[in-house]
């Protein structure tokens, strides 16, 4: 199990992270709080008006305005606690929507290496499930211990008024009932953090499966798959339960300790009074204080079980909230070039891409890049080329600052990348990815995803350029027709060429193809070969390719083995000068026969 899913140590989370997340709630929680105590006073006052009663009666005098204070006193009371309740639901649901937004907006800010660190649906679940347990944390456990804190205190103060000797027996009985609730309240910490973790991995197994059920179902593992999340299940079940059973202790032990208490002091004051050293009115009035006393005491012991039960959550959620963003990734506007700039003489202009002996590894210990060097002109075709796992992939990742390199310069139309925030940098450079990634929604939102502001003969020029005329002219809606779940409506070719369409909108001065050919058929693959031609001309193209046809088209083939560039140069120069160019040559003719006589 990864790190993310795991049970990790440190300390539990504390008063500063339940304040974090109240950050801008807190005149709600204030006025949940103070309505609640105001309904406490309400109630600590009926004791009082009870025990002017019985000293009314027993003199004699008229209880009729007693009675109806009250009466008066219960229903404010009462109504108090009914737009307290409703606060606190709404301060509760606040908190949790507040907690979302600031995962959702950190969660999509985060450096690459951390999504490389952590599940995708553990993340996921972060963001779903534990911001909702956090719901009861502040509803219940943060306000309840303020709230029971503060009423402990006017309870304690009166007791102490009416009877300090009897009030000494209640404090000796609470403190032995406390000392049993709080060695359970650890475990409850721990279940509930190793509860939330379960249910991060089974999220993350779930996704997992889900991700690839067309591979699940063909390789027939769906029993195998059950069991794998299952499996998890049963451990957020079994932290669950536990959590559960050491909560099952928390309520008798607080009942048993207010009820010992209550007939300790109805014995002892009873023979007080029965003995005439006390006073039936201060006993009545000291006996409803100790049923008020239950109010404040279970809220608190409860609380802090509530809090311990949420901490795991909160926990969690603070992990991924102190993770450092992606470092300049603040957003720029829309930087779209759809008016292009002056023609310039291209030779004049500095590369647009160039990289300059950069070092770089996933670990810096094992570098996938070895003093790398090559440039991308301003304009024209060039093909990135070498056998899986020698740095195609990890060169776009650095051109599009996924990652900055170890050591080394990359520099883009002659100047640091650096020197720009990322996002104004990505703005000037189309990405598509070898999966072509299509999101759910239209055809039409997704082609205007890089560029929303985009006009329609824009749109028209995208789509004819990438062939998709005759696809959009096929479907029911057009580009208004839904794409599906991750484009499963389309086929493999066209998602390439919705994401190709999708990055030439922006109009980049460098768009990056990673094996755009891949998924395409003969007539498909002629036709964007064309396209490719056509935008050559309009911008730089780096293009991962594989296939001998892509390569022998490229103006600039770059050679890329064991994380160094070996060769550079024409088709024609390569095969006369590199030996390994030849033989990956041969290797590709073998692999694809039909481009031998390309």
């Amino acid at each position: 199990m990864s790190s993310a899913s795991g049970v990790s140590g440190g300390r539990l989370t504390g008063p500063r992270e339940v304040l974090r997340v109240l950050r801008g709630h807190r005149r709600w929680v204030a006025g949940a709080v103070t309505l609640t105590l105001v309904a406490s006073a309400l109630g600590l006052a009926q004791p009082l008006v009870v025990k002017r009663v019985i000293e009314s009666s027993a003199a004699g005098t008229g209880i009729a305005g007693p009675v109806g204070l009250l009466i008066a006193l219960f229903a404010a009371q009462a109504l108090v606690q009914a737009v307290a309740g409703y606060v606190l639901a709404r301060t509760g649901e606040g908190v949790v929507l507040g907690v979302r937004l600031d995962l959702i907006d950190h969660l999509l800010r985060l450096p690459m290496r951390t999504y490389d660190r952590h599940r995708i649906g553990d993340l996921i679940s972060r963001a779903g499930t534990d911001s909702t347990a956090l719901r009861l944390l502040i509803a219940q456990g943060f306000t309840d211990a303020v709230t029971g804190s503060i009423g402990l205190v006017g309870v304690i103060a009166l007791m102490v008024w009416l009877d300090w000797a009897l009030f000494l027996v209640v404090i000796a009985l609470v403190t032995f009932g406390a000392l049993m609730i709080a060695s359970v309240l650890h475990g409850i910490a721990r279940a509930s953090l190793r509860a939330q973790q379960a249910t991060g991995a089974m999220t993350a197994e779930l996704e997992r499966a889900l991700g690839a059920i067309r591979t699940v179902r063909a390789s027939r593992a769906e029993r195998r798959e059950a069991d794998r999340i299952g499996a998890e299940a049963r451990s957020a079940f079994s932290a669950g339960v536990r959590v559960g059973k050491l909560d099952a202790v928390v309520a008798p032990a607080i009942e048993l300790t207010i009820h010992g208490s209550f007939l300790v002091v109805l014995l002892i004051g009873g023979v007080r009074v029965a003995g005439e050293g006390g006073s039936v009115a201060d006993l009545a009035a000291f006996l409803l204080y100790m049923l008020y006393l239950v109010g404040p005491v279970g809220a608190v012991f409860q609380a802090v079980s509530t809090m311990q039960q949420g901490a795991g959550a909160l926990r969690r959620i603070t992990e991924i909230l102190d993770l450092p963003k992606e470092p300049n990734a603040e957003p720029a506007q829309h930087h779209n070039h759809l008016t292009s700039p002056p023609d310039v003489d291209a030779r004049s202009r500095p590369p647009v891409l160039e990289f300059r002996d950069v070092w770089f590894g996933y670990d810096p210990d094992r570098p996938v890049l070895r003093g790398v060097s090559f440039q991308v002109p301003p304009r024209g075709h060039v093909a990135l080329i070498g056998s899986s796992g020698v740095g195609k992939s990890t060169v776009f990742a650095l051109t599009e600052r996924f990652y900055d390199p170890d050591d080394g310069l990359v520099l883009f139309e002659g100047g640091d990348v650096r020197t720009l925030t990322r996002a104004q940098h990505r703005a000037r450079i189309g990405l598509v990815e070898q999966h072509a990634p299509v999101l759910y929604g239209t055809l039409r939102e997704n082609l205007l995803y890089a560029a929303p502001d985009a006009g329609e003969a824009e749109l028209e020029r995208v789509v004819e350029l990438a062939q998709l005329t005759d696809l959009a002219s096929r479907l029911p809606r057009g580009l208004d027709t839904d794409a599906g779940e991750h484009g499963m409506a389309l086929s493999g070719g066209e998602r390439q060429r919705i994401a190709i369409a999708r990055s030439l909108l922006t109009r980049p001065s460098l768009l990056l193809l990673d094996e755009p050919t891949a998924h395409l058929d003969a007539v498909n693959e002629a036709a964007l070969r064309r396209s490719i031609s056509q935008t050559s001309a309009e911008c730089a193209l780096l293009v991962i390719a594989h296939r001998f046809s892509t390569i022998r088209a490229a103006d600039l083939i770059v050679v890329l083995d064991g994380g160094e560039v070996v060769a550079t140069g024409s088709h024609e120069e390569l095969l006369d000068t590199s030996d390994h160019y030849r033989s990956l040559c041969r290797a590709q003719q073998v692999k694809y026969p039909a481009d031998a006589g390309s």
